[in-house]
């Protein structure tokens, strides 16, 4: 199985060019697809993946099903028509039985956003006397003014950073470059993590990140999400750092920017996945309706 795995991997990433995250995401699927056709079936791998029929692996999506949502169930179903048609690329197979799956139809949820103030109260909760604290401050300071991922502040290299034009060049989804604009206020944290924190971190080393960990390496994912868990944990304040996007985009649109434009910021492929958040401007609408006219909401 393992060479079906190292196979599928290096067509990912040659041939369809995917990013690297996004390889490590459908790799770790097809693992787990091949672990359970090897607890479920005892058959020559060859024959296993020759002669599975959508009724094997709507089996298999029905086991996932008991410990992940509809929307992880999605991309499972997702990788599966990705693997089976590099099978049939590769000659193993004619047809593609992951190819009438149905999607599962998933909850609308909007996406959780914050008030100004209580990100005012996050942000200042980053112990900036700490060379990592100010850091974070930096890092969480330039979510909030550009709306990026955190996979896209992680692969961020210094010289990726123009202060005079106050712009990033960003490496998102599928390895797309897009200029992102970042304020003032970003820029002095940024300036001044550059100055009194890197080179602490970066020691004798020359590394290209951006941000760096203890070690001097580049910051991984995990950690800065363990970081601001801790600080939300600590504020009283429950959200994930990825809610500082979605207030990123939120502010955004209410203050008078066009779908297109936040699309573009936010390097969304899709303007529907953006269109999302004109449904929170208007939910937030509603509550600041209900909150200072409650006389009107009793009349209705």
């Amino acid at each position: 199985m393992k060479d079906f795995l190292s196979g599928y991997r290096s067509a990912l990433l040659a041939l369809e060019r995917r990013s690297p995250l996004t390889v490590e995401a459908y790799t770790g699927e097809i693992r787990f697809f091949l672990a359970w056709l090897e607890q479920e079936i005892s058959q020559e791998p060859e024959n296993i993946l020759a002669n599975a029929d959508t009724e094997l692996l709507t089996a298999y999506l029905e086991e996932r099903r008991k410990t992940i949502g509809a929307r992880s169930t999605a991309k499972a179903v997702s990788v599966l028509r990705s693997f089976f048609r590099y099978l049939c690329d590769e000659g193993m197979r004619v047809d593609n039985p992951a190819a009438v799956l149905e999607m599962p139809r998933r909850n609308f949820r909007l996406p959780a956003v914050l008030s100004r103030q209580k990100i005012e109260v996050l942000l200042e909760a980053a112990d900036i006397t700490k060379p990592l604290g100010l850091r974070n401050r930096t890092i969480y300071e330039l979510i909030y003014s550009t709306g990026l991922r955190v996979s896209e502040i992680v692969y961020l290299n210094v010289t990726d950073v123009f202060f005079d034009e106050r712009i990033i060049r960003v490496k998102g989804k599928g390895n797309k470059e897009r200029m992102v604009i970042f304020g003032a206020e970003a820029a002095l944290w940024l300036k001044r993590y550059l100055a009194e924190v890197r080179p602490l971190l970066a020691g004798h080393r020359r590394p290209k990140a951006l941000f760096l960990g203890r070690s001097g390496k580049r910051l991984s994912r995990k950690g800065i999400w363990k970081n601001y868990s801790l600080i939300a944990m600590q504020t009283g304040i429950g959200s994930r750092l990825h809610t500082l996007r979605h207030s990123f985009a939120t502010e955004l649109l209410a203050g008078g920017a066009g779908l297109r434009q936040v699309q573009e910021l936010l390097g969304h492929s899709d303007l529907a996945t953006t269109q999302i958040y004109t449904h929170v401007d208007v939910s937030l609408l509603r509550e600041q309706h209900r909150r200072y006219l409650p006389v009107l909401e009793m009349r209705e």
